[in-house]
């Protein structure tokens, strides 16, 4: 009888996982299918030059909305994990967790403002840049760490879904011209105070409210989640930092052919997402590193059967989604495909491997010390007159290899720590 309860115990875990890994699996394939319907016919209608100014201020948001989400996807979600069937301290965490992402909002501004006055290609779009942030703040109310908390992870899923179909559906009945770039944002705007409606009836539906309890707990709570904030930013600068120091060195144009391939690159590693945010809860509570050692053994052949073939299809990918005058970023694009292959490892040894087992330092140190040893080489390469796309797409690589080897050894050291059974 007890070995038959612990079994159906088991099962009901394991369903709960593969349930979750689903919902999120169609989140990052809809998050990957989205932009790549676009992409074609945006890099066609608008000329390298202004697509190249849209890549570049999209990678300077990327990193505005790290400050905004600050790691409160993390943090929040495991302080949600521990007290989930108290409604009221559900309330207060997401309370408390508004304010913050509301204050790091503020500070985000203060910094794109700086960034306006000092980058000319921001300060040339004022307005764009402006209505692109304007998006990134609305994210405060979208609340994903409540329901990866909660474990209800269809509310993401079907929000995000709906929010791309108008945005999509609009940019293509739209926007026809450089004329019409402003509309890209505030098409996105649209899609954006949709979703949020439907989060805000979502959590009145499950009878939570938004209670601050002061001041002090929302700054105690961006406290907490500094240390995944650093994690978060450092993996982000993987792609765009390169991209931020490419538009101060070279032309929009070279933008535009760098920002293609890393969409390309970084819009498959999205999709390692699942796996690891599916199972991160999960990994809180049991730290049971066979969970981890399944996946990479079921996920590591599919992976680098992936890699091959992107290898031998890149020249008809980048012609199907650029154009022609894509295509000569080919080198480029093969020289990243290494990084889809120990990306994902160094993602599944991240925050549900190391994570889960309280080595939040050590999962962060990784990433800072991969990120500084991409920067180094970025200002070697700057230095010696050798920034090109091609050098560049290379250190990404070494960069990718040096954070999966860092995480690895952690893992090891740390091997007694994880329940085995």
């Amino acid at each position: 009888m007890k070995q038959n309860k612990e079994r159906r115990i088991n099962m009901a875990k394991n369903n709960k996982i593969i349930k979750n890994t689903t919902w999120l699996m169609i989140f990052y394939i809809a998050k990957m299918v989205f932009p790549f319907i676009t992409l074609p016919y945006l890099t066609r209608i608008l000329s390298t030059n202004t697509y190249g100014t849209v890549a570049y201020v999209k990678t300077v948001m990327t990193y505005m909305q790290i400050i905004v989400d600050f790691g409160f996807v993390l943090s929040a979600t495991k302080d949600i994990v521990k007290v989930r069937n108290d409604k009221n301290k559900v309330s207060e965490i997401i309370g408390d967790t508004l304010l913050a992402r509301i204050i790091m909002g503020l500070i985000a501004f203060a910094i794109l403002l700086v960034l306006i006055i000092c980058i000319p290609i921001l300060r040339n779009n004022i307005v764009y840049t402006l209505l692109s942030y304007l998006v990134v703040f609305m994210s405060v109310f979208l609340m994903d760490y409540l329901f990866k908390g909660l474990e209800i992870m269809h509310v993401i899923t079907t929000r995000f879904v709906l929010m791309k179909i108008i945005s999509t559906v609009l940019t293509f009945i739209l926007v026809k011209e450089n004329g019409d770039m402003l509309l890209i944002p505030i098409l996105d705007i649209i899609s954006s105070l949709v979703a949020v409606i439907l989060v805000l009836y979502k959590v009145k539906k499950l009878e939570l409210k938004l209670k601050f309890t002061n001041i002090k707990n929302s700054l105690k709570s961006i406290k907490e989640s500094f240390v995944y904030f650093l994690s978060n930013v450092a993996s982000t600068s993987f792609n765009a930092l390169s991209t931020l120091i490419i538009g101060l060195m070279i032309s929009p144009t070279e933008v535009a052919y760098w920002s293609l391939c890393i969409q390309i690159t970084g819009t498959i590693q999205s999709c390692y997402s699942p796996f690891s945010e599916g199972v991160y809860p999960e990994m809180i509570k049991t730290k049971n590193i066979n969970i981890i050692k399944k996946i990479l053994k079921i996920f590591i052949p599919l992976v680098l059967t992936g890699c091959l073939i992107m290898y031998f299809i890149s020249e008809p990918v980048l012609n199907i989604l650029g154009g022609e005058k894509y295509v000569v970023a080919v080198p480029v694009l093969r020289l990243l495909i290494p990084t889809l292959f120990f990306g994902f490892m160094a993602v599944m040894l991240g925050w549900p491997t190391l994570g889960a087992i309280g080595k939040t330092k050590e999962t962060t140190i990784s990433t800072i010390c991969s990120v500084t040893i991409n920067l180094i080489l970025l200002v070697i390469l700057i230095v010696t007159d050798s920034f090109t796309l091609v050098n560049i797409a290379i250190v990404r690589m070494i960069t990718e290899i040096t954070l999966f080897s860092i995480r690895l050894y952690y893992t090891k050291k740390n091997i007694k720590l994880f329940n085995r059974s």
